[in-house]
């Protein structure tokens, strides 16, 4: 699973969602396991970003994050929908999903 580096398009094709970490961080780490398996189960409906702060300084300003990590949940025309900061359980970020209609079982 790519981590960072991936195309820096600012308008997605399906809904996305953009974590926001750094490498050093135990709840980041945490998330990036959650997160895989969620791109494992749910990667042809939605787009999943790992970014961390050392390597992609720009988008942390441009999402004035603050605090890591912070999950971005972006709607397929780009436009941020929604937020959380903190650790997302994997049961809870299902249900966030679902809530926003970027998945359906």
């Amino acid at each position: 699973m790519p981590v960072h580096g991936q195309e820096t398009s600012s308008v997605p094709s399906k809904p996305a969602l953009y974590d926001f970490g750094l490498g050093r961080c135990p709840s980041c780490k945490e998330m990036e396991r959650i997160l895989t398996a969620i791109r494992n189960r749910y990667g042809s409906q939605l787009e999943i970003r790992l970014l961390y702060a050392d390597k992609e300084k720009e988008l942390f300003e441009k999402y004035k994050i603050v605090a890591v990590p912070t999950q971005v949940f972006l709607d397929a025309s780009g436009k941020e929908v929604d937020r959380h900061i903190g650790l997302l359980p994997e049961s809870s970020l299902i249900k966030k999903l679902n809530d926003l209609n970027f998945i359906s079982n």
